[in-house]
């Protein structure tokens, strides 16, 4: 397969899949605010969302004042920033059609679409109408293109570019949203509340694993036990562990001459996952950690770009 046509595929599926993670990280946060509290403390929770992105430079030159109004709509509909979920939904459609001929009707169909009513409405009509049902709707969009792949696309090099791409990101922004949230929960490790329960089924109910967690666990939501499903438990579709089980699996697949460190590398961020225990994790400090793990997810798409694809440009926002 030509490098483009594999860089298309890859950043296609990577910008449909920050979308849906973007849309779920505001959704928490936006639940969580309407719990009540002091109004610097729901600001704080919206800042940490422009600066986990890195994004801080950008906000302040548009806007005076971090609220929830005027991060959600640098976020999900600002044109100029590249990371809000308009550009991302513009991108994956761009991306998409670059390669029209590799995907199948179904696909394109169902990216172009999603860009074509994305586009439609302003930040207004979506804030006026409710923002999580938008926030719903792009979740369903991203779930749709996934099974419009899964079940229309042949699993050849395209699949496995697209299958790659879609787990790198979703590792990368499950480590972002557990980080972001888990410190705003629990900053001093205080036994939680009935508010504190509330916000801890809104994380989980972010990442589509509130279920999930009544079925493995069958118990009162803890800490500990959000950051081992969310970590390490390997049948948890989201969970890092169940991402780098993909990926390396994936690589093994796209294997090439000049691709073996990059398989190392991801060799040894899985066995980290596979091994590890939470409560090494905790005791070592979970933001250093999922800090470290977020740079180890940028060096291996690094690889992967130098490996298989064209030059990273953007990736590192």
């Amino acid at each position: 397969m030509l490098s483009r046509t594999a860089d298309h595929l890859f950043w296609m599926s990577r910008y449909i899949e920050r979308a849906e993670n973007l849309a779920r990280l505001l959704d928490v946060t936006w639940q969580m605010s309407l719990v009540p509290q002091p109004l610097e403390v729901a600001n704080q929770n919206w800042k940490a969302i422009i600066a986990l992105n890195s994004l801080e430079a950008a906000f302040e030159k548009k806007y005076a004042t971090v609220n929830a109004e005027n991060v959600l709509r640098f976020m999900v509909s600002d044109t100029d920033n590249f990371a809000s979920i308009h550009s991302c939904l513009r991108m994956a459609r761009e991306n998409a059609h670059a390669v029209r001929g590799t995907v199948t009707a179904e696909m394109w169909e169902t990216l172009n679409s999603t860009w074509l009513d994305a586009r439609e409405k302003t930040f207004e009509q979506l804030y006026n109408a409710g923002i999580a049902d938008y926030f719903e709707w792009v979740k369903m969009r991203s779930s749709l293109s996934r099974g419009t792949t899964l079940g229309t696309l042949l699993q050849d090099d395209s699949y496995h570019f697209i299958r790659l791409g879609t787990l790198l990101e979703r590792a990368d922004n499950t480590a972002r949203i557990l980080d972001v949230k888990y410190h705003v929960l629990r900053p001093h490790g205080e036994e939680e509340g009935a508010t504190d329960f509330y916000q801890w089924g809104a994380l989980l109910r972010s990442v589509s694993a509130f279920e999930v967690y009544r079925k493995a666990y069958r118990d009162v939501i803890t800490p500990e036990r959000v950051a081992e499903l969310l970590i390490l438990r390997s049948d948890m579709p989201r969970s890092l562990h169940f991402c780098m089980n993909g990926v390396i699996k994936t690589l093994d697949l796209l294997a090439n001459a000049l691709s073996h460190e990059t398989q190392r590398q991801a060799g040894m961020l899985h066995a980290l996952l596979h091994y590890a225990r939470v409560e090494d994790i905790l005791e070592h400090g979970l933001h250093e950690w999922l800090t470290d793990f977020m740079d180890r997810i940028y060096l291996l798409g690094n690889g992967i770009s130098r490996d298989f694809l064209m030059p990273m440009v953007e990736e590192s926002a």
